[in-house]
């Protein structure tokens, strides 16, 4: 057996896990290729920073109704089907929308990018349906590494990368990011048909079906009352619930405006966009085979979320206080700052996205896990949302104060973490096995 944790993880994972870890590259190499792309493609369209952010929001509302109904349709139709059909609307249909709006008159691109950002919000119910999918035949004291090897395979797309880069330097932005639209609509479809096919329905997922077989959605939902007392009752919860919605908050603001204050503030050609998420991504899979491991040994994941934020936190002050170049144009000493962020960035975020995650996975009920999660996630998009358009609103008077906000978030959750710890876990509620058993 393999001494590395993560691959020994690998070569050893069975069933559905194995099923969603080996097929999940093929979100690298579909999604991952567009995403460096999708704020300056906008832009090039005629969609303003505002309006940007405003999309953003109301994707993030449409993520918290769908969010909400995700662990109801998850539990009926199972975590396998759940998956598949939703996968396809979150992700196949909205390509070819995205698509679409670089072939109509610019006065009316805003409207489709918005009719892609509520189709793209049924995603929240595969987040639900693909995780019990993921983890509930899982051993438990695998759920952290299975999560970073989820990571790992997410972040694969950083071998393809240059692919975007060189079709943009060839066809120009527009053309290039529709050309790597269709190709995310047919390896998105070839995932879903793939995993489809590989996996199998979960026991729990097989028990939850039968128990509400026969009962309507309306029925289902009234349910939440004693879903909400779960979570409510348990601190451990309720600190993961945080995390995860810090952790998003600031993914949405960085996914956001990165691109956007790089290129448009910066000086940093449109070219290069996908070469910085070839680096990040790059330095995301070497500290989780590296770095992560190490620091997740412990049964208290304290000290890797303090280090998570630190680091994060250092590289969204370093984005924020660069100033653009006098010339116009980035020179050697900016490239060298945006490299230091993205040291920081690939540990940080790489470290925080894996722990808000497993923290979730480890603390939820594993009977009600479905609607818990649901809860969970319509929770973290409700409190979420608004920071898309803060963001717009903010980049819109300076580029640089998107960051200011995501440092205050990040600070936020320092201070979260350090009061939930100094007051101590209750006996049971250790979130994580060590890394090296």
């Amino acid at each position: 057996m393999p001494k590395n944790p993560l691959i020994a993880t690998l070569v050893s994972l069975k069933g559905n896990p194995r099923a969603c870890v080996y097929t999940e590259p093929l979100w690298g190499l579909s999604m991952n290729l567009c995403m460096p792309y999708a704020s300056v493609y906008m832009v090039a369209l005629g969609v303003h920073d505002v309006q940007i952010g405003f999309l953003a929001t109301v994707g993030m509302l449409s993520q918290m109704v769908f969010g909400l109904l995700g662990g109801v349709i998850t539990d009926k139709l199972g975590r396998r089907l759940t998956t598949a059909v939703f996968d396809f609307f979150a992700w196949s249909i909205p390509c070819l929308i995205w698509f679409a709006a670089s072939l109509v008159d610019q006065r009316l691109a805003f409207w489709v990018f918005l009719g892609a950002s509520v189709v793209n919000g049924t995603w929240t119910v595969t987040q639900n349906s693909w995780d019990c999918l993921l983890v509930e035949d899982a051993p438990r004291e695998q759920i952290t590494r299975v999560y970073s090897l989820v990571g790992v395979a997410g972040q694969l797309s950083a071998l393809f990368a240059p692919i975007a880069a060189v079709l943009v330097a060839q066809y120009s932005l527009v053309p290039a990011v529709r050309i790597l639209y269709i190709n995310a609509f047919i390896v998105m479809t070839i995932k879903i048909v793939w995993l489809y096919l590989w996996s199998h329905e979960t026991d729990m997922g097989k028990v939850r079906m039968a128990e509400t077989r026969g009962k309507s959605m309306l029925t289902l939902l009234k349910g939440y009352g004693s879903v909400l007392s779960i979570i409510r009752n348990s601190p451990g919860t309720v600190f993961s619930l945080v995390i995860m919605a810090i952790v998003a908050a600031v993914s949405l603001v960085n996914t956001t405006f990165w691109q956007i204050v790089v290129n448009g503030k910066l000086g940093v050609p449109a070219v290069w966009l996908p070469i910085f998420a070839t680096i990040r991504s790059l330095l995301a899979i070497v500290f989780l085979f590296t770095v992560i491991p190490r620091l997740t040994r412990a049964a208290r994941l304290k000290h890797p979320l303090i280090i998570g934020f630190v680091a994060w936190l250092g590289g969204q002050v370093l984005i924020a206080s660069l100033m653009a170049p006098a010339s116009g144009v980035a020179g050697r000493t900016t490239y060298a700052l945006i490299a230091v962020t993205l040291v920081l960035d690939g540990l940080g975020a790489g470290l925080l996205t894996m722990l808000a995650e497993s923290l979730v996975a480890l603390h939820v009920d594993a009977r009600e896990r479905s609607r818990v999660m649901a809860v969970q996630h319509m929770m973290v998009m409700l409190v979420t949302s608004p920071f898309g358009w803060i963001g717009g609103w903010l980049s819109g008077m300076n580029r640089s104060l998107p960051f200011l906000l995501t440092s205050g978030l990040i600070i936020v959750g320092l201070g979260v973490t350090l009061v939930y710890y100094r007051k101590g876990s209750a006996p049971g509620q250790s979130v994580a096995p060590p890394m090296d058993q």
